[in-house]
């Protein structure tokens, strides 16, 4: 059972001390007060536990994948217990950068050039000090990829750095170009659709330690750039293995999802700004091409899509570039074992997008989908200041994967 779990002894008796020490029985002048208090108490859990907390669905169509991770990676088959104050999706999503810690890592950067002339910025975390691994050119190496606007500095990826370094594994996070506060030497910066520069920096990781066991992680839009590069590549690339979270399988029906007009003020329009802003610092540059006014103007993601990224990357129409960027489209050419964690409550990502019958055709495929966690939300516990399930998730299977991934389709 993880740790964060409450069942019902436990909650109920919690509960009851917490209302025998913060409540008056004299409310109202008698113990009517602490009555209703406790009956809402006891109502409201009775509806999570029964509606809230529940085991994910775990989508696999091998049954050694699955025996697999019920043995190596079992937090995927255990009950998600939500935060039990913020189950709801948008709330998860909303409340996580600023609930969630964030561990100190300490970063030595690189740049690496790009056959256009462009430069990429890696932040790596070494773990030079790794007990587990003290021979630098084995060490496991986990590749990180954040979402769309995000860098090394973000508080899930230091989470999932923090969890690789209990391991002794090292990690290299790349961030997109012109992100991370380098400059940008050519016109371009990036999109969910074009691996070149993953390719790239796959490449360069490889090169670099070619006898070291080699993983990848993406996160939102970098999970949708990760699947693209899997889909395209098969079996023929150094990782053995990837976990993605929170990925728009559909980009179409993600951005429609987030032009609901609640959605659009919640998280869209912030977004767009992001966007903007991650692209004002370069406008000298990017002028020479674009109509840097209008782009400016965008007030949805679509919007920016259509002025600038399809435009960017030589898509004749945004419909175009969306169909190319939809991972859905690849998935059944993946060629190495991926696991995918998603919420059926994410507005970035709809529930009825994620192409589960497609994952069900290839056995190197496995879908998580947990009923509530929001978009890179995933909050348990009563103060969900340190490991989400997406934290637990991460680690387990990147363990199981280096220590255990020959075993994988031997089961």
């Amino acid at each position: 059972r993880p740790a964060c779990a409450m069942d019902w002894q436990v909650l109920t008796r919690e509960l009851s001390l917490y209302l025998e020490n913060q409540v008056r029985v004299g409310l109202f002048g008698s113990g009517v007060g602490l009555s209703l208090v406790l009956g809402f108490g006891v109502a409201y859990a009775c509806y999570y536990l029964s509606s809230i907390a529940k085991k994910p669905q775990l989508v696999a169509s091998n049954d050694r994948f699955c025996r697999f991770l019920e043995e190596y990676c079992p937090v995927v088959t255990e009950t998600y217990y939500p935060t039990i104050w913020c189950w709801e999706g948008r709330v998860q999503t909303l409340l996580r950068p600023f609930i969630t810690s964030r561990p100190q890592v300490q970063y030595r950067n690189e740049l690496i050039k790009t056959a256009d002339g462009g430069q990429i910025s890696l932040d790596w975390f070494d773990n030079n000090g790794s007990l587990y691994y003290p021979d630098a050119s084995t060490r496991p190496t986990v590749l990180l990829l954040p979402g769309l606007t995000g860098t090394s500095k973000e508080s899930y990826i230091l989470h999932m750095i923090h969890q690789s370094n209990t391991l002794g594994y090292r990690c290299v996070v790349f961030n997109n170009r012109g992100i991370a506060g380098e400059d940008l030497l050519t016109p371009r910066t990036y999109c969910a659709a074009n691996t070149e520069d993953l390719e790239a920096v796959i490449h360069h990781v490889h090169s670099l330690y070619p006898s070291a066991p080699f993983m990848a992680a993406g996160v939102s839009m970098g999970g949708m750039l990760l699947l693209n590069y899997l889909g395209k590549t098969g079996r023929d690339t150094p990782l053995m293995a990837a976990a993605i979270f929170s990925a728009g399988w559909n980009v179409f029906e993600s951005v429609e999802s987030l032009e609901k007009p609640l959605n659009w003020l919640l998280f869209n329009y912030y977004l767009t700004t992001c966007l903007q802003s991650s692209i004002s610092r370069h406008r000298q540059m990017l002028e020479k091409l674009f109509d840097m006014d209008l782009v400016m103007k965008a007030r949805t993601v679509r919007e920016f899509d259509k002025q600038f990224t399809s435009v960017m990357f030589g898509y004749r129409t945004i419909d175009d570039y969306y169909e190319d960027a939809s991972p859905c489209r690849k998935l059944k050419s993946v060629g190495i074992p991926v696991l995918c964690l998603n919420s059926l409550d994410d507005v970035f990502s709809p529930g009825h997008a994620i192409p589960v019958e497609t994952a069900k055709q290839n056995a190197n495929v496995a879908l998580v989908l947990t009923s509530c966690g929001g978009h890179i939300g995933f909050l348990e516990g009563i103060w969900p200041r340190k490991c989400t399930y997406m934290d637990r998730v991460f680690k387990q299977f990147v363990q199981a994967m280096f220590e255990h991934g020959d075993k994988i389709f031997s089961m």
